[in-house]
């Protein structure tokens, strides 16, 4: 489960990276938040991708302590970032954004199919 745990964690770490491009005025508006701004988001948009990175940093410390690689959260901790990680991916698909649900929904369906594998696991439901 350590192998999946990485990769959840590269995955995280590449949207951590587009969210802190979002801060700091990247302008991909139109791949996030629903598309409906173009090039750089608005302070309102920018302090959600700030709160995006908090929380996929919980995300990520959830999922590395279930696929055993990271010190022992407790195991609700897992299923908690599943549920928000199943949340995500769904938002993604149902965007009115076609960029964002092309881009958005293979990544986060990808992260939810590792989380349900490491939360199955053995190791994840320790």
């Amino acid at each position: 489960m350590a192998l999946l745990g990485y990769i959840y964690f590269l995955l995280v770490l590449g949207v951590v990276g587009f969210q802190f491009a979002l801060v700091f005025g990247a302008p991909w508006g139109h791949l996030t938040q629903g598309g409906k701004n173009e090039g750089a988001l608005p302070v309102a948009g920018r302090a959600a991708a700030a709160a995006s990175v908090v929380i996929l940093a919980a995300m990520a410390g959830a999922i590395l302590s279930a696929a055993g690689v990271w010190p022992n959260w407790p195991q609700w901790t897992g299923w908690a970032a599943l549920a928000v990680n199943g949340l995500v991916m769904l938002a993604n698909w149902a965007t009115p954004s076609r960029a964002e649900r092309l881009l958005w929904g293979p990544v986060t369906t990808v992260m939810l199919g590792l989380a349900l594998a490491i939360m199955l696991s053995p190791t994840g439901s320790a």
